[in-house]
């Protein structure tokens, strides 16, 4: 169940991968533009708007998300990822944040090329960062004598998941695309009282959130918050520093 207020609290430092993604999308005219897992709707919008003349097809598989997208003027929809197939007129295709939830998300993307028309576009980010302190301490203590019996069954991302920029290379020229694929890592800067278990609650402890009841759920933060604070101490300043590596792809199909 996802909290699209939770997740919007750090709308603007979640939302620079989007923007560096889309900004390497040479389409001018799509016809439709599709958003893969479109969240509360507020970067599909900008999608609207670069795209005017483009049919916008988004969803997602919270309806939470979906009905807070929908309070931004788009026309969402409920549905799993895995399930989509693009329409013959989908020119560009873009998924943000959302296929290192589907741990075989690699064997869909030649498909999904496959489907897609000549000249079409395809462009995908995922988080790189399930090595990071933070996911590591959120592992470490769903695993711990504590949690592991009401816990031991959260389905959690770890990094077999998500490969690196040439994993999707490799994969998206084979399908018989042109591919531009990097790696980024932003050094957000947070304020507040824990705010890295803040950042975190809205995404990776989502799975973590399900499983508990709210008294758990507050003792689970009880303990992470610690393990995070050591982790990431805040400055002199009151600025909590955050490394957050991200893996990009942009694949043009060729005709």
């Amino acid at each position: 169940m996802w909290d699209p207020d939770k997740y919007l609290a750090f709308d603007d430092l979640r939302a620079r991968p989007f923007f560096d993604l889309v900004n390497r999308v040479g389409a001018s005219k799509p016809r439709r533009v599709a958003d893969l897992g479109c969240g509360p709707g507020n970067l599909t919008v900008t999608l609207r708007e670069r795209w005017a003349g483009a049919v916008v097809e988004a969803f997602d598989s919270s309806p939470e998300m979906v009905a807070a997208a929908r309070e931004h003027g788009i026309d969402a929809t409920v549905a799993d990822v895995r399930d989509w197939q693009p329409a013959p007129d989908t020119d560009v295709v873009v998924t943000n944040a959302v296929l290192q939830w589907v741990p075989d998300h690699l064997a869909l993307l030649p498909g999904w090329i496959a489907a897609l028309p000549p000249g079409a576009w395809f462009a995908l980010q995922v988080p790189g960062n399930f090595d990071a302190p933070s996911h590591l301490a959120i592992r470490e203590l769903v695993a711990s004598e504590t949690w592991r019996g009401r816990l031991g069954s959260v389905a959690l991302v770890h990094r077999e998941s998500v490969p690196d920029p040439a994993g999707y290379a490799a994969v998206l020229t084979a399908a018989g695309c042109r591919v531009d694929a990097w790696e980024t890592t932003y050094l957000q800067p947070l304020t507040g009282a824990d705010p890295v278990l803040e950042w975190v609650t809205g995404t990776a402890l989502r799975p973590v959130r399900d499983a508990l009841d709210e008294s758990d759920w507050q003792d689970f933060r009880a303990d992470l918050a610690p393990l995070l604070r050591a982790a990431y101490p805040e400055q002199a300043d009151g600025t909590t520093w955050l490394p957050f590596r991200r893996v990009f792809a942009v694949a043009h199909k060729q005709p």
